[in-house]
């Protein structure tokens, strides 16, 4: 049996470690795919080629879509703000949550779906959104409801919002290199005969990440989601003391098979469970786990009983 203390202590060293891996892939990679996409298209090697204008295109579209991305997930979702008549026990919920916490109160917003289900997005936690489903509300007691949202609280309380906002723009820029290096430096002739050894060792390696970084970065990016998600259900122990209420909303959650219908794949990772259920129950062995979003649910529940 650990305690909390022990158990947030152990996430955070893997979950750093997680992330300090994907930063030196990510940083191998798109030097790599630079210098051979620069090679190709005629640059000395050594110089940093296209990487520039790769981070630069990667960059302001996560940083469109991280300024906005509350109200770009909301309006997807069709999420309505929570209101005191109709949702006074989540209204409550959030309130007493947040001084508790010391947070500010996050917009509580509800998607009218029968699926139970939550998340959290935001770029900080002045700017944060806590989302349920109607179903959630429905289903779930007050103390799982509670330890629902202070699960989605933990997110905004650790920036995961802004963790992964940065990962995808790291993973966006290795596609996106690895992209061009496949469909257009692959197409032109270059100085092919001007940087002997090198240029040869650099176009090889460069075909070789071209081919496998884009997956790579993404399993890794898919790991560091799966293990906020356990950071996120002890900082939920942490803010409610009941570890028993996240054990319940996650088993009643997990074992409700009705589809979320305003998921998507853009979205799915915020939920607190994956709303894509019964694909998750269809793929087996450990090859399938490396990209699901999520963590098992019998993982996070063996966690959470391990935990004083």
């Amino acid at each position: 049996m650990q305690n909390i203390y022990e158990v947030q202590q152990s996430n955070k060293i893997k979950s750093g470690v997680i992330t300090a891996l994907f930063l030196v892939f990510s940083f191998i990679a798109i030097y790599i795919l630079g210098q051979a996409f620069g090679y190709y298209m005629g640059y000395d090697v050594g110089g940093l080629g296209y990487i520039g204008i790769a981070f630069i295109v990667s960059g302001i579209s996560t940083f469109i879509s991280y300024y906005n991305s509350d109200k770009i997930v909301l309006s997807i979702s069709g999420a309505r703000p929570a209101n005191k008549e109709e949702d006074k026990i989540f209204k409550q919920v959030g309130e007493n949550l947040s001084i508790g916490t010391g947070l500010p109160l996050p917009k509580l917003y509800v998607i009218e779906d029968t699926a139970p289900n939550a998340f959290a997005t935001g770029r900080d936690p002045e700017h944060a959104v806590v989302c349920v489903t109607s179903g959630l509300l429905s289903k779930l007691n007050r103390s799982e409801l509670e330890a629902v949202v202070a699960h989605e609280m933990g997110h905004i309380k650790n920036y995961d919002i802004r963790l992964m906002s940065i990962v995808s723009v790291m993973v966006g820029l290795v596609a996106l290199l690895a992209d061009w290096l496949l469909h257009i430096g692959m197409r032109t002739r270059g100085r092919r005969d001007e940087s002997g050894n090198a240029g040869a060792i650099i176009v090889v390696l460069g075909v070789i990440f071209a081919l496998i970084s884009p997956i790579i970065a993404t399993m890794i990016q898919l790991a560091i989601s799966r293990r906020r998600e356990f950071f996120a259900d002890s900082e939920a122990v942490m803010f409610t003391r009941n570890p028993q209420g996240l054990i319940n909303a996650l088993t009643k959650i997990s074992n409700d098979h009705e589809p979320l219908e305003a998921a998507n794949k853009a979205t799915a990772h915020l939920y607190i469970v994956t709303p894509f259920k019964d694909k998750v129950r269809s793929s087996v062995g450990m090859f399938a786990n490396l990209f699901n979003t999520h963590p098992p649910i019998k993982e996070r529940i063996q966690a959470l009983q391990k935990m004083s």
